[in-house]
């Protein structure tokens, strides 16, 4: 019998490799950083039907529809992306499953690339889900497949918490066959699949028996793996890409790892614990098994030792375990943070959000900012948007800033940008607000910065991408759906027309009412926009640094041979020619090369 071949895949790709394995359907995602990998894994697999979608309320109700349907169905997100879906989570996760459904949340310990911390173990406790929780790129795709089939076998919706670490790391992955499982088709059952009361208090009771069907089977559970050492009077009790850091120390300690999070069987550790003198919880962010156990009256530590934020590193853990008397003596040092050069993310050479900003922080406005590439514009060098909180945030916000200025007496013009994804994501609904109470002594002035591509996450399509690529399905306009709302004062602008640009928006920031900009250029990045690049003519160069403020990566001062003043200079290689810098030139030192 031959070997089956391995390969070595991130744990996103491996996500993607169980789900076809298991024989997967219909995939959704909406483009969030650590799981985007998952969704353009699924491309390589004919036999599934997969899409990024306006954004994951929508991913998941299409891996609902295909569920209830009978197809296995899986819909992913990075973790806060589970907050827009939590609508009709709560409530589809009370139904029973036809096809075996899995949601997969990509968390963020550290917060390398999100907002908050947020741990979603809670999220898939408080839908009565059953959570695993893989550690390495071949259990991402064990666990799947795995998921898929507890999933049918109870009726019961899973959720796969995996970490940003674990997402993006690589490992060899052992590959199978994939195993067809067909659908069952959708046969009508309103007591099962129309939640109006009386139907969702009897669901409630079907979401409890369920939950303690797999409390039962977790107490010998194949992916839940106990290690007992003799001699140990400690357990350790973890999951997920702890128990792979806490091996690396190689410890004379039990383990008991758990593959599912929740619900765990405490039968099963109650039994464990007669035989220890001491239980310690390892896990990352909340202390969630740690309060599971407490709470069915099991004594334990966890959050007492380690951090109850950011990633536990090997180092971390190793002096936790030393503070709980576990670790006799300390072999791995804490090597101190070395001071550096900040390099924070920039924007990129070409970028049409840069003259954006650049006019907004000469206006000197207050900037409503939201969540895109444009977030960037909160760090420096820029500066020039001053809060940023969750997607769609900004619309809603400068109507409530106003208003709340208004009744202050003070009619100073704030502004507020967003993306052309997060418009479709989740800002239609503030801009039809806009319209409510709408008073034309209201100053707001709104920028819609239409790149035609979710660019912070890879350049995904999203609505209105088709305007600029054929190849993408979608076309819509921006402009036309504000105006069909009833939204009258909106202006396309090119931004690359810098003069004109910042001519139109400090007009607008000036008057009175509601008005929309579309800033309308493209992602250079995604479109590969590449025009013959700009040079500087030192002779004529007064080095006054306007260019240089514009802050894109070419430029930068330098000395010439001959002149004894810094002057610009602009990269080559890296320009794309977009011509600002030689807009904002006062003397026109700045040409464009043949």
């Amino acid at each position: 019998m031959g070997c089956k071949k391995k390969v070595v895949l991130s744990g996103n790709q491996a996500i993607a490799r169980g789900f076809y394995e298991g024989g997967g359907r219909v995939a959704a995602s909406y483009p969030g950083s650590p799981t985007v990998e998952i969704l353009e894994s699924m491309k390589e697999y004919e036999e599934i039907y997969s899409e990024f979608s306006t954004n994951e309320k929508v991913a998941l109700e299409v891996a609902m529809g295909a569920s209830l349907y009978g197809s296995r169905a899986m819909a992913s997100m990075k973790h806060v992306g589970m907050n827009i879906a939590a609508d009709p989570l709560m409530t589809f996760t009370q139904t029973p499953i036809n096809g075996g459904f899995v949601l997969v949340s990509g968390s963020d310990p550290g917060m390398a690339s999100s907002q908050n911390e947020q741990d979603n173990r809670i999220f898939g406790k408080f839908a009565n889900m059953g959570i695993l929780a893989p550690g390495s790129s071949q259990e991402a795709k064990d666990f799947m497949k795995f998921a898929l089939d507890i999933s049918e076998e109870f009726e019961a919706p899973i959720l796969i918490d995996i970490s940003s670490r674990t997402c993006h790391s690589r490992g060899i992955v052992e590959l199978d066959d994939r195993v067809e499982k067909e659908p069952s088709g959708f046969e009508i059952d309103q007591e099962k699949y129309c939640m109006l009361p009386p139907n969702t208090y009897k669901a409630q009771y079907f979401m409890k028996e369920r939950l303690e069907k797999l409390r039962q089977y977790a107490y010998d559970m194949p992916i839940n793996i106990l290690e007992e050492v003799d001699g140990s009077d400690t357990l350790i009790i973890t999951s997920g890409l702890m128990y792979y850091n806490l091996k690396e120390l190689n410890l004379p300690v039990s383990i008991y790892k758990l593959g599912m999070v929740y619900p765990i069987s405490t039968r099963k550790v109650r039994e464990l614990g007669e035989r220890y003198e001491k239980i310690i919880v390892l896990e990352e962010t909340m202390p969630f098994i740690e309060n599971e156990l407490k709470r069915k009256g099991i004594e334990c530590e966890g959050k007492r030792y380690f951090s109850f934020t950011k990633e536990l590193h090997i180092e971390d853990i190793e002096e936790g375990l030393f503070n709980a008397g576990v670790v006799r003596e300390r072999r791995l040092a804490r090597v101190e943070p070395m001071d550096t050069v900040s390099r924070p993310p920039m924007f990129c050479a070409g970028c049409p959000h840069r003259p954006i900003f650049d006019i907004l922080k000469k206006s000197k406005v207050k900037v409503i900012g939201d969540i895109g590439c444009y977030s960037m514009a909160v760090l420096p060098a820029f500066e020039a948007a001053h809060t940023n909180i969750s997607m769609g945030a900004s619309v809603g916000m400068i109507k409530g800033m106003n208003k709340a200025m208004r009744q202050n007496n003070d009619d100073e013009p704030i502004a507020a940008v967003i993306g052309d994804g997060t418009f479709f994501h989740s800002g239609l609904p503030g801009f039809v607000n806009l319209l409510h109470q709408a008073d034309e002594e209201d100053n707001m002035t709104l920028i819609v910065l239409d790149n035609r591509t979710t660019a912070m996450t890879g350049g995904q399509p999203n609505a209105s991408s088709g305007r600029y690529n054929v190849d993408d399905d979608m076309d819509a306009s921006i402009k036309e759906i504000l105006n069909a709302m009833g939204i009258e004062n909106v202006i396309e602008v090119d931004q690359f027309d810098y003069n004109k640009t910042r001519e139109i928006i400090n007009g607008e920031l000036k008057k009175k009412g509601l008005s929309v900009i579309i800033a309308t250029r493209p992602c250079a990045l995604r479109y590969k926009i590449k025009e013959p690049y700009f040079y500087v003519d030192p002779e004529i160069c007064i080095g006054c640094r306007s260019c240089v403020r514009t802050n894109c990566p070419p430029i930068r001062m330098k000395k010439y041979e001959g002149i004894d003043k810094l002057k610009s200079s602009i990269d080559p290689d890296v320009c794309v020619g977009c011509s600002v810098c030689a807009q904002v030139c006062p003397v026109n030192a700045i040409k464009r090369s043949k």
